[in-house]
């Protein structure tokens, strides 16, 4: 074997374990997180986490059920609101624009994914909440508003991956779309769009996941009800505010039980993702056939 069999073997190596190593943290982690959190599940009773009304943890009554559809329609609203905004975005910025405009506007976008979530929850304290307190009714402190700032946390996500996607795909669709006469709009709607869904699906989940597990914004203007809301200006709790506001000081039982919010959460992302996953693939075999 000569030096530089050796050395590509020793590089192969490296990379192998490196990736073993990412897959390795994950694998731990979720262990972890179901060590801790799955005993007192099923020493309650599972239906009694997923199902009860009440959060009282000083009573022993751990209801997740607000907390759980708290943050499915916290996470539905953001990409009813981010999600088509986004894609109008990437659509523009790839099909009608100029590569000067979309050079300069598409690094722009993409530094909005850095700004700090506590200035969007600061922004929207100051500006949102009090905004739609006074025009719609309610405390402010809302799904609605969770919903509009996370719409907006996820702009950036979705936008720079579904550029990526439709620039990926070759020029000879555009160009055969053209050729038969198609107008840019019509080559856009049935030529592009369907045929990098694969990436634009990539996007929503990733967003998706965004949105799911934001914490800091969705604390400071949610409101953190512990109740099942029943309009959208009503005050939320999600999942993820539910382990961040009581884990400083919790104990035995109550300790317990937001591990168990945290497994709860992890089922719930993984379940969301396969759905999205699935119907993507659905959709890529539906085209191929």
């Amino acid at each position: 074997m000569t030096g530089l069999d050796r050395k590509e073997n020793f590089i192969r190596a490296v990379l192998l374990l490196t990736a073993f190593s990412a897959v390795s943290v994950l694998a731990v982690i979720t262990v972890f997180i179901f060590a801790e959190g799955t005993p007192i599940m099923f020493r309650r009773g599972v239906g009694g986490f997923l199902f009860g009304l009440n959060w009282y943890p000083g009573e022993g009554r751990f209801g997740l059920l607000p907390m759980i559809v708290g943050s499915l329609e916290v996470t539905l609203g953001a990409l009813l609101i981010g999600v088509p905004f986004a894609l109008a975005c990437a659509v523009v910025l790839t099909e009608f624009s100029s590569p000067r405009l979309r050079n300069i506007l598409k690094p722009v976008i993409e530094l909005l994914a850095g700004i700090p979530s506590v200035v969007y929850g600061f922004i929207g304290v100051v500006v949102l909440v009090p905004f739609i307190r006074e025009t719609f009714g309610g405390p402010g402190f809302s799904v609605l508003a969770a919903s509009i700032v996370l719409g907006i946390m996820i702009l950036p996500t979705v936008i720079s991956i579904s550029i990526d996607a439709l620039q990926a795909l070759p020029p000879s669709y555009r160009e055969g779309a053209l050729a038969m006469g198609a107008t840019r709009w019509q080559t856009v709607r049935m030529v592009l769009l369907p045929s990098a869904r694969s990436g634009i699906v990539a996007s929503i989940i990733l967003g998706m996941g965004r949105a799911v597990g934001e914490t800091m914004a969705v604390i400071m203007i949610a409101g953190n009800a512990a109740a099942v809301p029943r309009t959208p200006l009503d005050p939320v709790r999600t999942l993820t505010s539910n382990i961040a506001l009581e884990m400083s000081y919790a104990s035995g039982e109550h300790r317990e039980a937001l591990f168990a919010t945290g497994v709860i959460l992890f089922v719930i992302i993984m379940v969301l993702n396969t759905l999205a996953n699935a119907s993507s693939s659905r959709r890529a075999r539906g085209k191929r056939g």
